[in-house]
């Protein structure tokens, strides 16, 4: 799994790749959520500047967080449009509780479920961050073969998933399986 990650995220990155490569790539990632049994992982939206959450932050209290912008809003949008446009909808919308994650799923997909294992561990412990990454791999052993699932999370969950690094309303596309799952590649939608 680990050579396919790393061939994920050097194409993800496009090194060596121009762009009838890149546009090839996304069309075979969102032929990809057609065809079922993967996972839209997705990093929230833009943010309002800064780097995780004030030190007095709340769940389930936007006030206290670090939030969406009005960029961070629109590129939410965006991004189902562009799934929308291509005729995709997400069996399934699961997200942090985090209010950044919650907003971006609303706004693209227009639904979601909070599950605490896409929550920030930004802060966590070691095994708060393993505890959680296996709840995922132990989710994506079990994806159903239709349809395909969208996750709405946070920057360290994605890399501790993948070992990719992407930006804020920045996807990977991830196949599941019995080994836990396989990332197919990186992939924008807002533009």
């Amino acid at each position: 799994m680990k050579r396919r990650l790393l061939l994920g995220s050097l194409m993800g990155l496009g090194f060596g790749m121009g762009p009838a490569d890149l546009r090839a790539e996304a069309a075979a990632l969102l032929s990809a959520l057609r065809g079922g049994g993967v996972v839209l992982m997705l990093r929230h939206a833009r943010t309002v500047p800064g780097v995780g959450d004030p030190p007095d932050f709340r769940l389930g209290d936007c006030a206290t967080q670090r939030n969406l912008s009005a960029a961070g809003r629109a590129q939410a949008r965006r991004i189902g449009q562009t799934l929308a446009a291509h005729g995709l909808q997400p069996r399934l919308v699961r997200s942090s509780g985090w209010c950044r994650c919650i907003e971006t799923a609303e706004l693209a997909f227009g639904r979601h479920e909070v599950w605490p294992a896409l929550h920030s561990f930004f802060t966590e412990h070691d095994a708060q961050r393993r505890a959680q990454t296996a709840a995922l791999h132990e989710a994506l052993a079990q994806l159903p073969a239709e349809g395909f699932e969208a996750w709405v999370s946070h920057q360290v969950n994605i890399t501790a998933l993948t070992g990719s690094w992407v930006d804020m309303g920045e996807a990977v596309v991830i196949r599941g399986g019995p080994d836990g799952g396989t990332m197919l590649g990186r992939l924008r939608l807002d533009a």
